[in-house]
C-alpha cells in the first residue's frame, strides 16, 4: 500500500462479509470509495464450498468460489495486508505495513480464527479454513492417502464425509462417544455415526489428539487412548476463536464478540462490526454472536446499507446447515444435546425441537427442506410446554402416527 489512503468505507477483513457489505453500500451509494483490508492474499470467496461442493458437486468447479467482489462493486482489496490498530480520534486504521488507512465509516469483519494443536511443525498438520487450506488437502488427499481429523464439529465431519468420497482413507478422532453426541438426540446421533462407518470413514470416539512426530515419510498421531495412528496428513477442525483484538485495543466494547446495536453499529458511531465478531441483539434469539454463512452474507449486507446511511435494523435470525453423504439439514437456534428434546419424525427426515423450560431455543430440520421460517416461528412463539402440540407444529413429510 502506499503510505497514506482515504476510503468514504473502509472494510477490514476480506470475506464473505466484505462482498456482500460493498454490494450493500453499492444499493444506496453507486459512487462512494470502498476500501478492503484482507490478511488473505485471494479474493472473498464462497466459503462453505471448500467443504462441501468442491468434493461432492462435479458440476461445480474451482473457479465458481470466487465472489467476483471488486470487478462487482469497484471496491479497491489490499491483499496481505492486516489492520493493527485503529486511531479513532483521527479515523485512521493503521496496518502491518505502517501504512495508514483513512475512513468516513468502518466496518470491521475480521472473522475467526481456527484453533490449532500445533502437535507439529510440519505443513502437513494444520487447521482447516481458508481456500489456501483447501488447496493444500488436495494435495495431501486422494490416491488411497491417509488423512486423519480431528473433532466432532460442524467442519470435521463434513471434511471426513468429503474426503472418503474422494479416495482418501480417513480417521476420524472425536471427544463424543457417540459422533454428534453433544449435538444430536442419542438415537439420531448413533445414526449419524452408523452412517459414517459404513462409508468407511475409520472411527475413534472418546479421544484427543496429544502429540504426533514424523516416522519416515508418514506422520505418527498419538491419542490420549494410547492409540497410534500412521497417516499422510493431519486436518484439524477443532472450532474457533473471534478476532476481536482489533476492536479491543480500540476500546470498544467487547463481551464475547464485538458489541453492537440493532444497526450493527459500536459503541463508535464511525465504527460497524459483522460477521463471526459481531455480539448482536437477536430479536428472537436474544443478544448472540453466529458464526455460520448466513448470518455472515445476510449481517454483512445490513451492515453495508447502514454504513451507507440506511440504519436499518439487523432482524434476520440466521439458519445454518450441514450436508453429510446423502443427509443434510437446516438448524436455527441453539442445538445441545443435553436439552430436553421434543422429535417429530417423517419418512425419511425429522424434526427436533430443543428445549430449556418453557421455550423452545433451537429447532433441527433433517432431512426436511424450506422449513427455517418454521423453525424461527417456533423459537419465537411456541409453549414448550405442551409437547403434543409442539411435535406437530412443522409438518413433516411422512409423518408417522
Amino acid at each position: 500500500m502506499t503510505e497514506h489512503t482515504d476510503y468514504r468505507y473502509l472494510i477490514v477483513g476480506g470475506g464473505m462479509v466484505a462482498d456482500a457489505a460493498a454490494r450493500g453500500i453499492r444499493e444506496l451509494d453507486p459512487d462512494g470509495s470502498i476500501g478492503i483490508l484482507s490478511k488473505e492474499h485471494v479474493p472473498p470467496a464462497t466459503r462453505p464450498a471448500l467443504s462441501k461442493k468442491l468434493w461432492t458437486d462435479p458440476d461445480f468447479a474451482f473457479d465458481d468460489i470466487w465472489t467476483n467482489t471488486e470487478d462487482d462493486t469497484g471496491a479497491v482489496r489490499h491483499a496481505g495486508v492486516s489492520a493493527v490498530s485503529i486511531d479513532r480520534d483521527e479515523q485512521v486504521v493503521v496496518t502491518d505495513g505502517d501504512a495508514t488507512v483513512g475512513y468516513q465509516q468502518l466496518l470491521l469483519a475480521t472473522g475467526s480464527e481456527p484453533k490449532r494443536l500445533q502437535l507439529l511443525d510440519d505443513p502437513r498438520e494444520f487447521a482447516f479454513r481458508t481456500v489456501e487450506d483447501y488447496e493444500r488437502l488436495r494435495d495431501l488427499s486422494g490416491g488411497g492417502k491417509h488423512v486423519a481429523v480431528i473433532g466432532g464439529s460442524f467442519i470435521a465431519t463434513e471434511l471426513a464425509a468429503a474426503l472418503v468420497q474422494n479416495d482418501t482413507k480417513v480417521t476420524l478422532v472425536f471427544p463424543d462417544e457417540v459422533l454428534g453426541g453433544s449435538t444430536f438426540p442419542d438415537d439420531l446421533a448413533k445414526s449419524i455415526h452408523a452412517k459414517f462407518a459404513s462409508h468407511g470413514v475409520q472411527l475413534v470416539p472418546g479421544a484427543r489428539a496429544e502429540s504426533a512426530e514424523v516416522s519416515g515419510e508418514r506422520i505418527t498421531l498419538k491419542l490420549s487412548t494410547g492409540e497410534n495412528i500412521q497417516c499422510d496428513a493431519v486436518v484439524e477442525g477443532v472450532g474457533v476463536t473471534p478476532n476481536v483484538e482489533l476492536a479491543s485495543e480500540a476500546g470498544l466494547d467487547v463481551e464475547d464478540g464485538v458489541i453492537v446495536d440493532e444497526h450493527l453499529r459500536t459503541t463508535d458511531g464511525h465504527i460497524f462490526a459483522a460477521g463471526d465478531i459481531a455480539s448482536y441483539p437477536d430479536r428472537i434469539l436474544g443478544r448472540t454472536r453466529v458464526e455460520h454463512v448466513d448470518n455472515a452474507t445476510e449481517m454483512g449486507h445490513k451492515a453495508g446499507r447502514n454504513l451507507a446511511g440506511a440504519l436499518e435494523p439487523y432482524d434476520h435470525t440466521p439458519l445454518f446447515y450441514s450436508d453429510l453423504f446423502d443427509d443434510g439439514y437446516e438448524a436455527v437456534g441453539t442445538l445441545d444435546a443435553s436439552l430436553e428434546t421434543v422429535t417429530n419424525h417423517g419418512d425419511e427426515g425429522r424434526i427436533v425441537y430443543y428445549l430449556d423450560g418453557d421455550q423452545v431455543v433451537g429447532v433441527l430440520l433433517w432431512n426436511e427442506w424450506d422449513k427455517t421460517d418454521d423453525a424461527r416461528d417456533a423459537i419465537a412463539n411456541a409453549d414448550a410446554t405442551d409437547h403434543e402440540a409442539l411435535r406437530h407444529r412443522i409438518p413433516v413429510d411422512g409423518e408417522e402416527d
